[in-house]
């Protein structure tokens, strides 16, 4: 008799087609069954959160509920974990509500993510504004807004509190801002405005040699509330915060500084300050623009045409213009100050949204004597070469009075030893065969090298003459310093440029050649100051370039002692060389300004700019709904050398109709991000053209 047949192996289940179906499906009615289980708060049980998603059209506010068990924990501003496509997203709970116009099932709160309400309602809705402005999304704005939270640092400070609580310090009283700010003649009338607690708005160009971090200190406490003040870099944010010190009572900071350089822990540490009212004065970097500053009263930015006060993430956001939207929402009084003028800071003046708050012309022409080399017929004749010279005997004397006194600085466009080399004999730009990267000189004794590649070509000869010579027509500061000390011999000459940044120099006579944004400062400010190679400024191919020009300029000579002198060696009939020496920042931007109105450029017009495929600019020229009076211009390629660059659109249209150019090109990243078209670069007035 045959045996039976063995029983079939037992089949593994993790092996059966569709189980995987099976477990999700098991899986959701899970979490749909726990979701039915939850208990609601007994009060307010709908909890309305903007989620932290890419998409721009997730960017609205989603409704879920709030469990009892997180009743208390779940207040407005804090942020929040919650299930949203399947997936764990965070977001910020913005207020919560009695009903939802979600007619199905909400979901739950699976949890609030720490203890403090890091979102106040003002930043909320300036986050909606600033995204309405540069056509972007919220969750990106209040990405640069709010930092990431640090647990220990909120535990500690909680902890801190908890013992020993910190009264709200309240504003100074009246002091000596009225006599710091004594030689501009209209600072009483505005910081006594201020005081009584109006929204005085003014645009300010203090004379060189001006301490204005002083002065910005002294307008801040006199301030009645809240004070927001933004500076380009770290080195003016450590200005303003010495100044700060200095004024305040020992012990007694009203102010907390804001910046990436403090690390994590010491930046969220000084953001809880603000948020508690434990410090209304912040100071920062252009992040520093969305501080929790209670009760806001005024706003300050300073040296508002740096690139560094522009954000460099989605949507790009301006502090300024950050700010400027902050104080318009709270009746706030705006402060735009810097040694030069912007033509952005001008518009606010001809339109009336600002005054102007300048010194009287005496105290200008008495703060330091500024003048151009070989701008004279003696000049000329004392040396022929003074406008034709990099480095004429005009300069070099006024940097040997100038070391009789103290510190001299010469300011250098560019780093580095040899920037760029070409040609002795035709000029043609040495270029690296290999590559065909530009040639240049790390030192003195190192033979040229490919900026790019890297490669050494100590035999290089020239491909259109055939000549092996080569000059520098670009020196960096570097090489300069090296010329400067063959020259003066029993000087001291220091550098300092991007690898290695000076913040300040003692009284000791010695030169300090600096780059622009690199130039430390002197004890009681530079005898001398030197302006090198104005032309490499002036060449530069940019909407900004003589406005830049002389922003720079204008910095360095603001770091002059009273009475000092400065020398700009540059063509004497140049427009931004005459403003320089006359000191007039209005009449050379109201100039710049006239021009781009001609030219239909911003500020006279609102400006976007779209990059991408060519195939993803022309889905957005079909999408986008546009103004009446909109200009499109474009597609061309963003670089025509480079056929992977890109191609570039420009959306331009008067200034009244740019909140609707930004509303329509939002709208169109929305209906892109929904169908899942392919992605592309979006800036409204950016920086630089």
């Amino acid at each position: 008799m045959t045996p039976p047949p063995p029983p079939p192996a037992e089949e593994q289940p993790d092996l059966l087609p569709g189980l995987a179906g099976v477990r999700a499906a098991k899986a959701r009615a899970t979490r749909a069954r726990k979701a039915v289980e939850v208990t609601p708060a007994p009060t307010q049980p709908v909890a309305r959160v903007l989620l932290d998603l890419q998409p721009a059209h997730l960017d609205r506010v989603f409704d879920f509920a709030v469990p009892a068990t997180l009743a208390d924990a779940a207040r407005p501003g804090v942020r929040v974990k919650v299930r949203f496509a399947g997936q764990e997203a965070d977001g910020f709970l913005l207020e919560r509500a009695d009903e939802s116009d979600h007619t199905g099932l909400l979901q739950p709160l699976r949890r609030v993510v720490g203890s403090e309400a890091v979102l106040t309602p003002e930043i909320a809705a300036l986050a909606g504004d600033v995204a309405a402005r540069y056509a972007g999304t919220r969750p990106d704005v209040l990405r640069l807004a709010v930092p990431p939270r640090h647990a220990t640092a909120e535990a500690e400070e909680a902890a801190r509190r908890a013992a020993s609580p910190v009264q709200p310090r309240p504003p100074a009283g009246p002091g000596p801002a009225e006599t710091a700010w004594a030689a501009h003649p209209h600072a009483a009338a505005w910081l006594g405005h201020l005081r009584a607690g109006g929204a005085p708005r003014a645009v300010w160009n203090p004379p060189p040699g001006a301490d204005w971090p002083l002065l910005l200190a002294h307008a801040a406490l006199a301030a009645p509330g809240g004070v927001v003040v933004c500076v380009p870099d770290g080195k003016d944010v450590a200005r303003v915060d010495a100044a700060l010190t200095s004024l305040a009572p020992p012990g007694a900071p009203q102010h907390a500084v804001l910046t990436a350089d403090l690390g994590p822990a010491a930046r969220y540490r000084s953001f809880l300050r603000l948020l508690h009212g434990e410090a209304r004065i912040a100071v920062g970097t252009r992040a520093a623009a969305f501080a929790p500053v209670p009760d806001l009263a005024l706003v300050v930015v300073w040296d508002d045409g740096d690139d560094l006060l522009s954000e460099p993430r989605a949507p790009y956001p301006h502090a300024r213009e950050t700010l400027l939207l902050r104080a318009g929402r709270a009746g706030a009084a705006a402060l735009v100050g810097g040694f030069a003028r912007t033509v952005e800071a001008d518009h606010l003046l001809r339109t009336g949204w600002a005054h102007e708050l300048t010194a009287a012309r005496e105290t200008v022409r008495a703060a330091a004597r500024i003048e151009v080399a070989g701008a004279s017929e003696m000049d000329l004749v004392k040396d022929p070469h003074a406008r034709t010279s990099r480095l004429p005997q005009q300069a070099l004397q006024l940097l040997r009075e100038g070391l009789e006194s103290g510190p001299v600085l010469v300011l250098n466009p560019r780093q580095g030893y040899v920037a760029s080399l070409a040609c002795e004999r035709c000029r043609t730009p040495a270029r690296c065969p290999a590559c065909t990267g530009p040639l240049r000189l790390t030192g003195p004794t190192t033979p040229p090298g490919c900026a790019w590649c890297g490669t050494e070509q100590p035999t290089w000869s020239c491909p259109e003459c055939g000549d092996h010579g080569l000059r520098a027509p670009v020196l960096g500061q570097a090489r300069t310093a090296e010329e400067i000390g063959r020259a003066l011999p029993r000087a001291r000459v220091r550098t300092s440029a991007r690898d290695h940044v000076l913040t300040t120099v003692d009284t000791r006579p010695q030169v300090v050649v600096a780059t622009p944004g690199a130039e430390p400062v002197a004890e009681g400010g530079y005898a001398a100051v030197v302006l090198l190679d104005a032309w490499v400024l002036l060449s530069r191919p940019d909407l900004r370039t003589e406005e830049e020009a002389l922003r720079r300029w204008a910095n360095a000579a603001g770091l002059v002692r009273p009475g000092g002198r400065v020398l700009l060696v540059a063509d004497p009939a140049h427009a931004a060389s005459q403003a320089l020496v006359r000191w007039d920042m209005g009449g050379f931007v109201a100039r710049e300004a006239a021009s781009r109105a001609e030219a239909h450029l911003p500020p006279a017009s609102r400006l976007a700019i779209v990059e991408g495929t060519a195939g993803a600019l022309d889905d957005v020229l079909v999408l986008l709904d546009p103004p009446e009076a909109a200009e499109v211009l474009g597609p061309v390629p963003v670089d025509p050398s480079d056929p992977e660059s890109g191609h570039r659109v420009v959306v331009r249209v008067p200034r009244a109709q740019g909140a609707a150019l930004s509303a329509a090109l939002g709208e169109v990243q929305r209906v892109r991000a929904a169908r899942k078209l392919e992605p592309v670069r979006l800036q409204v007035d950016p920086y630089s053209l």
